[in-house]
C-alpha cells in the first residue's frame, strides 16, 4: 500500500500514519472516521545527504542486504499499512515501493508466495503495479511506484468515481487467474478456530450469529457466481487515481473469488450509502434485467456483511500478535458493531429471501 507524497510536503509529512480500514465520518482519510492515527514512534526520512539512506528505519538491515537497492538515493516510510511496513525507495532510475512483512502474518491467512504470484498476474492484467523483485528469505516484496493520487473514503463516496472503480475491478477480474482461491466463510472459520485455540478476545454475542452465517453460506452456495481474480481488500487507500484510470494495489488477501464479494467489500470498507452500492453494482454488471441487478445488489450487501464479520476476528488476532502500536481491537469493534446491526435488522431476512429466490 502506498500513499503519494504531495508536492511541497515536508519531511514531517512523511512520518507514517496508520489509517484505520473502515470507519465512517465525512471527510475522513482512507479507513478512518475522523483522522489518520499516528504511530507511537517516529521514523526518520533518509535523504541523499546521508551516506546510508536506510539509517534509522526499522527494517534498515533487511533493506541494506537487497542488492537491487544498492545505490539508493533516498528512503522514506509510507503511511497506510497496519499489517506491514512500506517504504518508498528512490533509485537513480526512479522510485520503487518495498513491502516489509512480519513472519507472524501467516496467522492472518496471508501466503506471501501467493501474494507475489498474484501481484505478477495483477500487473499483467494492467490493474496492479509492476513486480520488480520478491525476496522470501528477507520477507520483502518490491513493486513499482504508481504516480497518482491515493483515494480516501470521501473519494469512494463520490458517485461519479464509482463507474471508474467498477471498471478498474473489471480490468483485474478479466486478467489471469490467481494461484489460489479466497472464500470469506472459510477464512472466518479459520480465524475463529485460531482465536479459540489461543484464547484471544472474542466480541460479545459473536458466536450467537453463527447460525445466521450458516444460513447465509447455504444461500450463497446454492447459486454461486463464477470466480474471478479478486483483490478482496479494496479499502479506499488501495485505489490509486492516475487520471485516465484507477489502479489497484496490495494483494495480500488476493485470490479467485466472486466479483460480488469485491463490490460488497468496497461498500463495507468505505461505508457507502446503500444507494451508492447500487451505483457501483449497476456500473459493474452490464446487460442484466432489473430483477437480476436487485439480486446482485443483495449478494454484494451480504458479502459486505460477511466481510465485516470475518475481518472482526482479523482484528482480534492482530491485537494479540502485531508489533505495531495500533488499536486493532477498536478498529475491529467498529466493524463488528455494524455487522451486529445488520444481523439484528429486518433487512437480513429480506436479503436472504432475495438470494434464495
Amino acid at each position: 500500500m502506498r500513499i503519494s507524497r504531495s508536492p511541497g510536503s515536508s519531511d514531517m509529512d512523511c512520518i507514517p500514519r496508520l489509517l484505520i480500514h473502515e470507519h465512517g465520518g465525512p471527510g475522513s482519510p482512507a479507513h478512518s472516521r475522523a483522522r489518520g492515527t499516528r504511530l507511537a514512534y517516529r521514523l526518520p526520512v533518509a535523504s541523499a545527504a546521508n551516506s546510508d539512506p536506510f539509517s534509522g528505519l526499522p527494517d534498515a538491515d533487511r533493506l541494506r542486504r537487497v542488492h537491487s537497492l544498492a545505490g539508493a538515493i533516498a528512503a522514506e516510510p509510507l503511511s497506510g499499512g497496519i499489517t506491514n511496513r512500506n517504504y518508498k525507495v528512490t533509485m537513480a532510475s526512479g522510485p520503487v515501493v518495498v513491502r516489509a512483512y512480519e513472519r507472524e502474518s501467516s496467522a492472518l491467512a496471508i501466503n506471501r508466495e501467493n501474494e507475489y504470484r498474484n501481484s505478477v498476474a495483477a500487473a499483467d492484467s494492467g490493474a496492479g503495479a509492476e513486480v520488480i523483485e520478491y525476496l522470501p528469505e528477507e520477507n520483502l516484496l518490491i513493486v513499482g511506484w504508481i504516480e497518482g493520487r491515493t483515494f480516501i473514503e470521501a473519494d469512494v463516496r463520490i458517485a461519479a468515481n464509482l463507474p471508474r472503480i467498477a471498471e478498474a475491478c473489471r480490468v483485474l477480474h478479466r486478467g489471469p487467474r490467481f494461484v489460489n482461491d479466497f472464500n470469506m466463510f472459510e477464512i472466518q472459520e479459520r480465524y475463529l478456530a485460531l482465536v479459540r485455540e489461543r484464547g484471544y478476545r472474542l466480541p460479545a454475542r459473536y458466536e450467537e450469529f453463527l447460525p445466521q452465517v450458516e444460513r447465509l453460506r447455504v444461500a450463497m452456495s446454492a447459486s454461486p457466481e463464477p470466480t474471478v481474480p479478486c483483490n478482496n481488500d479494496l479499502l479506499a487507500g488501495n485505489f490509486i487515481d492516475e487520471g485516465p484510470r484507477i489502479r489497484l494495489i496490495d494483494y495480500e488477501y488476493s485470490g479467485n473469488n466472486e466479483a460480488s464479494f469485491e463490490l460488497g467489500n468496497i461498500w463495507s470498507e468505505s461505508t457507502l450509502a446503500d444507494e451508492l452500492l447500487e451505483v457501483l453494482v449497476h456500473s459493474y454488471w452490464h446487460g442484466l434485467t432489473p430483477a437480476e441487478l436487485a439480486t446482485k445488489v443483495a449478494r454484494a450487501r451480504m458479502w459486505g456483511l460477511m466481510s465485516k464479520y470475518g475481518w472482526t476476528l482479523w482484528a482480534s488476532i492482530q491485537a494479540s500478535i502485531s508489533p505495531i502500536d495500533f488499536d486493532y481491537w477498536g478498529w475491529g469493534m467498529e466493524k463488528y458493531e455494524r455487522a451486529v446491526t445488520e444481523f439484528d435488522g429486518r433487512k437480513f431476512e429480506n436479503l436472504l429471501d432475495r438470494l434464495s429466490s
